[in-house]
């Protein structure tokens, strides 16, 4: 096991879960039903259960083992997740990728859930507090990793924006008149805009730095005042309208206000490195008994 801290992480141990739900239906079910066919040809239960027990068995046993023994682990030590724990995991996660929506169809895409990923966290934060004891991050390190990776902790000049494309400069002045008339940005960006990545977002772009777009799109961008729209702009990709909602200064990298960031690095780190030896202590404390690798 992992411990992870990227939305990929959890979504792939979402997915193992998912399989593990798929292996626990075909043990419980009645076997012999047929659950496909080809030509007359009967695919039953028995043999979807052989190729999932082949396929994922080990890894998924494991894996659950796993789990429970954190679960009892967590127990012994009379540690509780709380809501808002989770809830604070969700939000960074969202934050990684723009939005909500973007985080949404990620995990779609993934073939996981919010239920799956809530369990996944759960395990993630227990087993956090259960090793982070056996950790120290020291001011020194800290230092030392500041020095090292100076350039990551500067801060270039970002600007948030929304933007409503058209392929055509009279759709593109049709929409400018209709938000001088006081219509809805969001709402036009929905109707209009043939980004389909953000026409559903209200056109949201995110934040970005200069260089993240085409050069015409930029200049304005980064011209326009905060909540002032402009006039359409056109690219190589057709005409845009674009709002900028917010923008960040530039920073020169700071020791002080980059602390608490490089200690959670550190520890997340050394959870990594630390995690496979305080495992291998906790299961000598306990009875394991593993069927499916004892029978082959």
């Amino acid at each position: 096991m992992k411990l992870f801290r990227s939305t990929k992480a959890y979504v792939w141990a979402g997915s193992i879960l998912i399989i593990a739900g798929i292996m626990a239906f075909a043990m419980v079910s009645s076997m012999g039903k047929t659950v496909a066919s080809i030509d007359g040809k009967k695919i039953n239960e028995d043999e979807l259960h052989d190729a999932l027990v082949a396929g994922y068995g080990a890894d998924t046993l494991d894996l659950l083992i796993t789990n429970k023994l954190i679960e009892l682990e967590a127990k012994k030590a009379g540690i509780k997740i709380k809501d808002a724990e989770i809830q604070k995991e969700i939000d960074n996660m969202v934050a990684s990728y723009g939005d909500e929506a973007a985080f949404k169809e990620q995990l779609e895409a993934s073939g996981s859930s919010m239920d799956a990923l809530k369990k996944d966290i759960v395990v993630y934060l227990q087993t956090r507090k259960l090793v982070e004891p056996r950790i120290t991050v020291t001011d020194d390190e800290i230092s030392t990793y500041f020095e090292d990776n100076k350039d990551t902790f500067t801060q270039a000049e970002q600007v948030e924006a929304s933007h409503i494309l058209v392929e055509d400069e009279k759709t593109a002045k049709k929409v400018a008149k209709e938000l001088a008339d006081g219509g809805d940005f969001a709402k036009l960006a929905a109707e209009y805009s043939t980004d389909t990545q953000t026409a559903s977002k209200g056109g949201s772009l995110g934040y970005f730095g200069k260089g993240d777009m085409v050069g015409e799109f930029e200049d304005v961008a980064f011209d326009l005042d905060v909540d002032k729209v402009s006039e359409p702009v056109k690219t190589e990709y057709g005409y845009h309208i674009i709002k900028v909602t917010g923008k960040k200064e530039a920073k020169k990298a700071n020791l002080e206000d980059s602390k608490d960031a490089i200690k959670e690095t550190l520890i997340t780190e050394r959870l990594q490195e630390e995690y496979p030896a305080w495992l291998a202590e906790v299961k000598k404390d306990h009875d394991i008994t593993n069927e499916l690798t004892e029978s082959e």
